[in-house]
């Protein structure tokens, strides 16, 4: 008996070796050029960064509400061949790494600003040059607003998952235009959930993120930075009292109830079939 444990904790332990080699050398591509940028993990939670160059002062609330969803989906959700569509500079790398055993990312050229990190260059609004079933897992970060036929993109996720996998997605709702000119479209639950069922999926989870105590400190704190001498110091102020008030226990019901009607952004997961 001695034996067969002796055994079996050394193969146990030789698979969980293995697995941390695989995922070695799945490595997102030049990940040693890769540095934490809007998304930072903080004495083990995920939230937005603290750094200006990396996110700006004003966005520092919607940011840790996007955090704290990626926070929770990920763990639950993300699993094999993850997909990351519209990746920009990975900021969700460090959440997702350890999770999956290989990492493709995607993005259109960008040439003044070249990504060491994608795999694949492409318009996210034709169809994607990757084969049928070949991931597990989609992360679709903050980019659905920026595609122009954005039917056809959950149709192209719903083509590239197993059977059993998940998409991860978040988009906003009360947001100022931003990546002009390509910016088209808010959405509200109900337009995300019809896209997603008619593509096939199955609707897991779709949560507003955030309420009207974020939406005014977003849009406060974004007005302010134009303000002189004392603009960066009055959204900094507004952020980090948002950021407490909306963590207390009335500020959080505020902001529950509010985001029925006045939703900041929503957070998604979405599953295909085994079928």
């Amino acid at each position: 008996m001695e034996g067969r444990a002796a055994a079996a904790y050394r193969i146990e332990h030789l698979s969980i070796g293995f697995r941390a080699l695989r995922r070695y050398f799945a490595a997102m591509r030049n990940v040693e050029q890769w540095e934490p940028g809007k998304f930072v993990v903080h004495k083990g939670h995920l939230r937005g960064s603290r750094d200006p160059k990396a996110l700006s002062i004003a966005s520092r609330v919607i940011a840790d509400a996007t955090a704290r969803f990626y926070a929770d989906a990920l763990p639950r959700y993300a699993r094999g061949a993850l997909l990351d569509l519209g990746c920009g500079r990975v900021p969700l790398y460090a959440a997702y790494k350890d999770r999956v055993e290989s990492i493709t990312c995607v993005d259109w050229a960008n040439t003044l600003h070249p990504n060491p990190h994608v795999d694949l260059e492409q318009d996210l609004n034709g169809p994607i040059e990757l084969p049928d079933a070949s991931c597990d897992t989609i992360i679709l970060s903050d980019v659905l607003e920026h595609i122009r036929r954005p039917e056809q993109l959950v149709q192209e996720m719903f083509r590239l998952l197993r059977p059993g996998g998940h998409v991860l997605l978040n988009v906003p709702f009360y947001h100022g235009l931003h990546e002009r000119p390509h910016d088209y479209f808010r959405y509200t639950e109900y337009a995300l959930r019809s896209m997603a069922e008619d593509a096939g999926f199955e609707v897991l989870q779709l949560e507003a993120t955030g309420g009207a105590p974020e939406i005014l400190a977003d849009v406060l704190s974004k007005t302010m930075l134009s303000v002189p001498l004392i603009g960066r110091f009055k959204a900094r102020s507004i952020q980090a009292f948002t950021g407490w008030f909306v963590r207390s226990g009335w500020g959080r019901k505020v902001s529950v109830r509010s985001a029925k009607d006045f939703p900041l952004g929503y957070s998604v997961v979405l599953m295909k079939d085994r079928k």
